[in-house]
């Protein structure tokens, strides 16, 4: 079986933003203006970024189990220009992964626990439904790849 550990981080992202924009998340009103943490200089390009945003932390509560936002934060945290002085390490936004993390909550795919937010059987499955197919698509882009 296929799981989120066996396909390439980036192809499994994409497809699942997409998925998740299929079901009717509703980002809220502040995306359009807000930067993504403290280290950042300007807002996101791409203007789909929060779709992608769920996705990343979606698979990163797969991944890491029992997650909190402080330990997220962490996560999609940076390095902080400070002109002459040494750059800092600089936590993520917490207001864009608690609304995130509150979405998932709503669709089913994370609960909260005591230790942290961890992954629903349905949220389980929805990933590894799309990790069998990002599986497949690569493996017609790369033939060796369909012995395995």
């Amino acid at each position: 079986m296929t799981t989120v550990y066996d396909v390439p981080a980036d192809s499994l992202i994409e497809l699942t933003a997409e998925k998740l924009k299929e079901m009717d998340l509703k980002p809220p009103e502040f995306v359009k203006f807000v930067k993504t943490g403290v280290h950042k200089e300007k807002p996101p390009e791409n203007d789909e970024w929060w779709y992608v945003r769920c996705a990343s932390v979606l698979r990163r509560i797969y991944i890491d189990g029992p997650v909190g936002i402080e330990r997220l934060r962490t996560y999609y945290g940076g390095r902080k220009r400070r002109g002459s002085k040494p750059p800092g390490f600089r936590k993520g936004s917490g207001a864009i992964i608690r609304s995130v993390l509150k979405a998932l909550e709503k669709a089913e795919l994370v609960e909260k626990t005591p230790r942290g937010r961890k992954i629903t059987p349905k949220g389980q499955s929805f990933l590894d439904r799309l990790s069998l197919e990002v599986q497949k698509k690569v493996a017609k882009k790369i033939p060796a790849l369909k012995k395995y």
